[in-house]
């Protein structure tokens, strides 16, 4: 498992979305480094990770990173996800409750947690067929995933073309493709996990962000699915829609998001916000 890490202080961990890396949290890694120390893992099958077959439920993911929290030597840590980063942050924290100081969430539909009125996204369809999606995309990695950078973004040039350069760099490598949409692949059984997980809310605080402005969904977000989400799964959640945001908002806000994570975990209130 690759990871990057530095800084002094409290453990700070950062997960990933798809279509990206450990390098989604670039700008937001030295201003924290100031106060955390910042683990940025690669997860399994993406980045510089290895591709094992199996193992893309966040069950497993979640061990994957308790292994290596571990292996640093920490007992517990500050979480943060995004996207399918927060699935993993999620089981994470459902499985291990008392190592989790503190967890950030952002901008992911957590499985079994859909709003009723939320529409499949035809990605999640495709990702999930098996073969035909690495078949009909191997070679066109580039206007693939360059699809979800422009589409997805209130501010598409917050991600250039050397930054998608860079995610593509990896997911066109052998296994890179097959292994994010073995994330989408495991969504049902995500699904199941989170029912067994929900029987018990979290406790800890938690920071629920979405965007405020994503194209494809019709622009304005009036509530983001993660906040609906987590505010069934948690017990003390505060929900934020980022303004001047869409999807990717460690990169279209990085200044945001470097205030509100010092905030959040400076923070020694406990006090639930709703």
């Amino acid at each position: 498992m690759h990871y990057v890490i530095g800084g002094k202080g409290d453990p700070l961990v950062l997960l990933h979305g798809w279509p990206e890396t450990w390098y989604g949290w670039r700008h937001v890694m030295p201003a924290l480094a100031k106060n955390f120390t910042v683990v940025v893992p690669d997860l399994r099958g993406l980045g510089d990770s290895s591709k094992p077959l199996s193992g893309y439920d966040d069950k497993t993911l979640a061990e994957d990173l308790h292994q290596l929290v571990g292996r640093l030597g920490f007992k517990t840590i500050f979480l943060v996800g995004h996207d399918i980063g927060t699935q993993v942050a999620y089981s994470y924290a459902a499985a291990h409750p008392t190592e989790v100081k503190k967890l950030v969430v952002m901008e992911l539909t957590i499985p079994g947690f859909a709003p009723a009125v939320r529409m499949p996204l035809w990605w999640v369809t495709f990702h999930q067929t098996p073969d035909i999606s690495e078949a009909l995309v191997e070679g066109k990695e580039m206007m693939y995933l360059s699809w979800f950078f422009h589409n997805l973004a209130y501010n598409p040039a917050a991600i250039t073309q050397a930054d998608i350069n860079e995610y593509v760099s990896h997911y066109s490598a052998p296994g890179g493709m097959r292994a994010g949409f073995e994330y989408y692949r495991a969504f049902p059984q995500d699904a199941i996990q989170n029912q067994n997980y929900s029987k018990t809310n979290l406790t800890m605080p938690v920071l629920a962000l979405g965007g405020g402005y994503i194209p494809t969904f019709g622009g304005n977000i009036t509530m983001p699915t993660v906040i609906y989400g987590m505010k069934i799964l948690a017990q003390n959640v505060t929900g934020i829609t980022v303004p001047n945001s869409g999807h990717w908002i460690p990169e279209e806000q990085p200044d945001v998001v470097v205030k509100l994570l010092n905030n959040f975990f400076s923070d020694n209130s406990t006090t639930s916000s709703k």
